[in-house]
């Protein structure tokens, strides 16, 4: 099997990100005169497209107005009246770092900008020490929504999912069950012998932060897999949306440590562009401040789930317009709505809390 490859042929990039920014901006892409001969990414659109996020609404703040406090990883789906369901995770800075969300709240809205909170699992219910982020969406197949998430349900970092319901505000917090958890050491690829030591395979200790679609008749899953202290990106694939197996070996990844993710290289959602994907990515850089938390958002692209094209390997597209401490622009969920893109994201305030913005990318 071929290992999934980011590839970085030095024209394919810049004119694929010529369709993301044909995609997102419209008439405001620079005229064909302003092109440089080398086809370079800032004259293909890079800025164009970042400057379609400089307004926004908000959508969902911090219970409290103070650093560390969050309101973010929102997730939608829609039902059939055209409702938007939203799963966002809240989070506090009173416990430690891993332990800090508090709960997954769910959001109902007609308009997609004005939310009403409907429904609260709350962490002590499930029980698990804190959530991560939740992944909503709604089967195709039987009409039912799921919800997944993350957390340390039966030991380590692990995607659970919550039994299915007709509606968002029906899920039951205690119904929570592992789906994707890591190996068991008897399940795990033995590793190298050095000598009379065996060293273990790099395969993931801990999952978190599934980005979960339908799509070419199954379920993938896109999760950050922590394998030795780095995050990096692994894919799964499901029939049901129950049982999972890896795509390639469990050691596999999709995207590599480099560039200004050299830190850390993170899934964010999955767009659907008719002769594709857009695959988007976010991730950190080892030489920015707090590169744990401080996380940016980039492109690719990707024709059948595996291989990604990197359209922003030289830095991130997405960075908050309002930083405070660090300019976290992440957990972005990207969709459709009508011929237009809407895009979710948490986004860091001035004075270090975090809120959910709602930006609009206009094609016509």
């Amino acid at each position: 099997m071929l290992r999934p490859a980011v590839r970085r042929h030095p024209l394919v990039p810049s004119l694929l990100l010529t369709l993301a920014a044909l995609v997102c901006s419209g008439p405001a892409i620079h005229a064909a005169d302003e092109l440089s001969a080398e086809l370079s990414v800032d004259t293909l659109g890079l800025a164009n497209i970042a400057a379609r996020f400089q307004h926004w609404d908000v959508i969902a703040v911090p219970d409290r107005d103070e650093a560390e406090w969050w309101a973010g990883a929102p997730s939608l789906a829609r039902d059939d009246e055209g409702n938007f369901w939203m799963a966002a995770r809240m989070r506090s800075p009173d416990r430690p770092l891993g332990k800090r969300g508090y709960e997954i709240r769910i959001f109902r809205s007609a308009d997609g900008v004005h939310f009403d909170h409907v429904h609260s699992l709350k962490r002590e219910d499930v029980p698990l020490p804190g959530f991560e982020r939740p992944s909503l969406r709604r089967d195709p197949r039987t009409g039912k929504f799921k919800l997944y998430a993350c957390g340390r349900l039966n030991g380590p970092w692990s995607i659970f999912k919550f039994d299915d319901v007709d509606r968002p505000d029906q899920f039951v917090a205690s119904t929570a069950k592992g789906v994707i958890e890591p190996a068991a050491e008897e399940e795990q690829d033995p590793g190298t012998i050095v000598g009379t030591y065996t060293r273990p395979a790099p395969v993931p200790t801990g999952y978190k932060d599934a980005v979960i679609n339908h799509l070419e008749g199954r379920w993938h899953c896109f999760t950050i897999g922590v394998t030795r202290s780095t995050e990096r990106t692994y894919h799964f694939t499901s029939e049901d949306g129950e049982s999972w197996q890896p795509v390639g070996p469990l050691s596999q990844s999709v995207m590599d440590l480099a560039g200004w993710h050299d830190w850390a290289v993170r899934p964010a959602s999955i767009l659907p562009l008719g002769f594709g994907y857009l695959y988007v990515y976010e991730g950190s850089d080892t030489r920015w401040n707090d590169p744990v938390y401080n996380i940016a958002t980039g492109l690719g692209f990707t024709f059948d789930l595996t291989h990604v094209i990197d359209l922003t390997p030289d830095r991130p597209l997405l960075q908050s317009t309002t930083p405070g401490r660090l300019k976290a622009w992440r957990y972005s969920e990207w969709m459709w709505v009508d011929d237009q893109i809407w895009v979710y994201a948490e986004n860091e305030r001035p004075n270090g809390s975090h809120e959910i913005r709602r930006f609009v990318l206009d094609r016509q």
